[in-house]
């Protein structure tokens, strides 16, 4: 399915996949700060932090994959099916429905900090879009450049999980996601020494022996030890094209490619794209399946106290430079 990270290098990065084995048409969408959003049980909110990510834009609401504000607060929404369970409404609390926690949060908040408050307050509905857009079952992981958690709507309520790592994938719950990581304690990104027994002439078969035994499946889990893994041992330069490079490799350790993860009826969840974001500067980086150049969109080239979307359709197309082009 999906994977998510940080990356603290000389600006914040917050991006993650969406692997899946079709696409509703998403953009990067970004909301000014007099865009009226209409909240189903909240009103509307006309004035509100801009924000820039990846949205569906469906009769006008912009449904956020994943964003960043102008603050630097970041959100991304991850499949949990069979975990996740919304509320009906109660009147004692804030109802927000699931498709609006992105917009909810980062409309009103500048930090994690903040955004603990308001989720004291707020009640997570099952209010649908409407009947051909059907309910999606997702937990969040929320950053800014001091901290992440993890958010999840369970059967016994609301639970924020600090996220030490800044990576989150989709099943199982967090808390054993992170448990997970006591079975590897033992990688090393060196060259493996012989521990097995001091009996046997045991030897490294080759230089590039790094990280022997990190799981290479697809699934959720594996993908989270592999992205944590990657992204704690992660060595770059400090300029800002090598940490959105070096992000975009980080993710790349968990893509998916056609073919090897079957769906049925003969379909395949790929890649469908791969987002970082600039959380201190409000630039939206991102591939496609189809594409690996990066292509970027900054919030801060548009007129950020508009009152309409900026919407921008991918670049799905594969954009080669041929270095040694023949004179016409």
């Amino acid at each position: 399915m999906c994977t998510a990270a940080t990356y603290q290098a000389k600006d914040f990065y917050f991006g993650r996949t969406l692997d899946y084995d079709f696409s509703y048409g998403e953009e990067v969408t970004i909301m000014p700060r007099r865009y009226g959003f209409p909240f189903r049980h909240m009103g509307n909110m006309t004035n509100h932090y801009a924000m820039i990510g990846m949205a569906h834009v469906a009769d006008g609401c912009p449904l956020y994959y994943d964003a960043v504000n102008e603050k630097g607060l970041c959100m991304a929404g991850l499949n949990f099916v069979g975990n996740a369970q919304y509320q009906t409404l109660r009147p004692d609390k804030d109802n927000v429905a699931s498709f609006e926690l992105i917009p909810w949060i980062l409309g009103q908040c500048a930090t994690v900090r903040e955004a603990k408050g308001i989720l004291e307050s707020m009640n997570l509905t099952n209010t649908p879009f409407h009947a051909t857009l059907p309910l999606a079952w997702l937990h969040w992981m929320l950053a800014d450049r001091n901290e992440a958690v993890t958010i999840e709507f369970r059967e016994d309520g609301m639970h924020i999980f600090p996220n030490p790592v800044g990576v989150l994938t989709n099943n199982p719950p967090f808390e054993m996601q992170m448990s997970q990581l006591n079975h590897y304690m033992a990688l090393s990104n060196k060259t493996p020494q012989n521990r097995f027994s001091d009996q046997l002439p045991l030897y490294a078969d080759s230089r590039g022996m790094g990280a022997l035994g990190l799981p290479g499946d697809l699934s959720s889990q594996s993908r989270f030890v592999r992205a944590a893994f990657v992204k704690m041992n992660s060595v770059l330069k400090d300029s800002r094209e090598e940490g959105v490079n070096q992000f975009f490799h980080i993710l790349g350790s968990v893509e998916q490619q056609r073919g090897c993860c079957e769906v049925g009826d003969g379909k395949y969840e790929i890649t469908i794209y791969t987002s970082c974001c600039n959380a201190d500067r409000g630039i939206y980086y991102y591939t496609t399946y189809g594409n690996h150049q990066i292509t970027a969109v900054s919030m801060h080239h548009e007129n950020l106290d508009g009152s309409r979307l900026f919407r921008y359709p991918l670049t799905q197309s594969e954009q080669i430079r041929m270095q040694n082009e023949q004179n016409a």
